[in-house]
């Protein structure tokens, strides 16, 4: 697979797949803009080779029809104040009046097309919509890591047709970090494992015990392995139906030398809600009517002992409801100890990326995945489907 610098697009037309999947508030206002920014480097290095740039990305889920409060117009407007240019933005991703636009553009011009998921042809990886959109350009260039798990017209049925692919700079870093540390990590590893449930994380559990040296469980899904440790977890989130699989998840990290830590101690409720009584107890005494929400403050100092030592930290899931402010001490002070270790530490999306910037930690973490699912795939040993799609494209040309 190439990449946007291993090959010649002085004054070509460049095609590029982004994840523009931002936020809007009520008022159609863009409230986190890290996406956008996180594609700039990528964008600049083409308007410095005096290419014509083509943007295309999905917003929302609108079900193959046009919403107009999922137009991605709000980003265009937002790129074109970063870049200190005009972003045109097309009216539709596909057509003649799109056709148009990309004949009358000069080098150094950027037009973004409309949310590809306005058709149904998209994330049916149709085959004449991945043609046509192929059709728009000398060069594809996919960016997207945070679709990468996705097989889509736009970044995976597009190689098929497009004349030159390669990826930019961000789905670069992004797998360079992700390979080099479950490859060769740096020692001792540690994995930090929380969120809601097992079934979600499971594959991951299975893949990085043969990879890590301690792993970490916290969140909801800590309280099925405290079950399958016949620990009462009263109305605690558990999945039934994965307890033997999280007992056996035990008793092969036993085999393989791997330490797992799990909460000592918990934050209980009787429900999840703001307003709630709660209390903290050791996991032997949490209530029959009652459920863990968060990690208590013995298991926050279990953790970060368990993590004094880590050279390589991988964190995916947060420990506990954080975005209730009675459930939120443990995953914030997880993200202070991760920010202050002396380790490699890598962010894996999703709330958990969510919790280190509300702490105003990002810059202490050494890379902060912009794709949760994309990246949770990659540690269960998974291929991405974009990223295959590349590498055949790739091959394909080399034969």
């Amino acid at each position: 697979m190439k990449y946007i610098d291993q090959i010649d697009i002085k004054g070509k037309t460049v095609l590029c797949r982004f994840d523009f999947n931002v936020s809007l508030d009520e008022d159609l206002h863009i409230t986190d803009d890290r996406r956008i920014k996180t594609a700039l480097p990528t964008i600049n290095y083409a308007l410095d080779e005096d290419a014509r740039v083509i943007l295309m990305a999905h917003l929302g889920r609108p079900g193959g029809k046009v919403v107009d409060s999922l137009s991605l117009r709000p980003v265009a407007k937002r790129l074109s104040r970063l870049l200190g240019k005009e972003v045109v933005m097309a009216k539709d991703c596909i057509g003649d009046d799109v056709k148009n636009l990309i004949r009358d553009m000069k080098p150094g011009c950027v037009l973004m097309l409309e949310n590809l998921r306005f058709h149904t042809e998209e994330t049916d990886n149709d085959d004449d919509f991945s043609r046509e959109l192929a059709g728009y350009a000398d060069v594809y260039v996919d960016d997207a890591f945070g679709n990468a798990h996705r097989s889509h017209a736009s970044n995976v049925g597009i190689t098929k047709f497009a004349k030159e692919c390669c990826a930019g700079f961000l789905m670069k870093r992004e797998l360079n970090y992700f390979s080099v540390t479950l490859e060769d990590p740096f020692r001792p590893f540690v994995a930090i494992i929380g969120g809601s449930k097992v079934s979600g994380k499971l594959e991951a559990l299975e893949n990085l015990i043969g990879k890590v040296d301690k792993m970490i469980i916290g969140g909801g899904m800590a309280f099925t392995f405290l079950k399958a440790m016949d620990f009462e977890v009263g109305k605690s989130l558990i999945e039934e139906n994965l307890v033997d699989t999280a007992r056996r998840c035990i008793t092969i990290a036993k085999e393989k030398g791997v330490k797992m830590y799990f909460p000592v101690d918990c934050v209980i409720a009787e429900k999840a809600d703001p307003k709630a009584v709660t209390k903290i107890v050791p996991i032997q005494e949490i209530d029959p009517g009652w459920m863990g929400l968060d990690i208590g403050p013995a298991s926050i100092s279990l953790f970060r002992e368990a993590l004094s030592d880590a050279k390589t930290i991988i964190w995916n899931g947060p420990m506990g409801v954080f975005e209730i402010d009675a459930f939120s001490m443990g995953t914030f002070s997880m993200v202070h100890t991760v920010a202050q270790s002396h380790a490699l530490t890598i962010v894996g999306g999703g709330d958990t990326d969510v919790a280190v910037h509300r702490t105003g930690e990002s810059d202490y973490i050494t890379y902060i995945s912009t794709g949760g699912g994309a990246s949770l795939e990659l540690l269960e040993g998974k291929k991405l489907p974009a990223v295959e799609a590349l590498d055949r494209h790739d091959k394909k040309d080399d034969h």
